[in-house]
């Protein structure tokens, strides 16, 4: 990336998931490869990590979501970003995602869908080319 500022993202963990290990696994490599990352932590509520997103000026939320609530957290995130006319920021989504719910995601304005065991490099590769701002 040229001299453009950085990409920024908010990493999140909705809903009553417990389980980070893979958010914080992808917040670092992302942090190694150059990108902002905003780690919000465990038990955040949409319109927590919207605002995160807003305050940070972020060009993307990737949401992390092991509990299976991912059609309703990812929903909710959209109809509030959508709310604060802050569509601009991508979303995108990593986690146990059955592969049926794929579609109706992407539909409802998610961006990206990783499951269990996408390389890190492949998560990156992603940011880099769906997010990196004009130089």
């Amino acid at each position: 990336m040229s001299q453009s500022a950085p990409v920024r993202v908010v990493i999140a963990k909705p809903g009553l998931d417990g389980h980070d290990r893979g958010a914080k696994v992808v917040a670092r490599a992302l942090r190694d490869a150059g990108v902002e990352v905003i780690y919000t932590g465990l038990h955040q509520m949409p319109d927590q990590i919207v605002a995160t997103a807003i305050q940070e000026d972020a060009d993307a939320i990737g949401l992390s979501i092991l509990s299976g609530a991912h059609m309703t957290q990812c929903a909710k995130v959209i109809e509030i970003l959508k709310e604060k006319d802050a569509i601009d920021i991508k979303v995108f989504v990593g986690g146990i995602i059955p592969e049926a719910d794929f579609e109706p995601l992407k539909e409802m304005g998610v961006v990206a869908i990783f499951t269990p065991g996408t390389a890190t490099q492949e998560i990156i590769d992603w940011v880099d080319a769906n997010l990196a701002h004009a130089g």
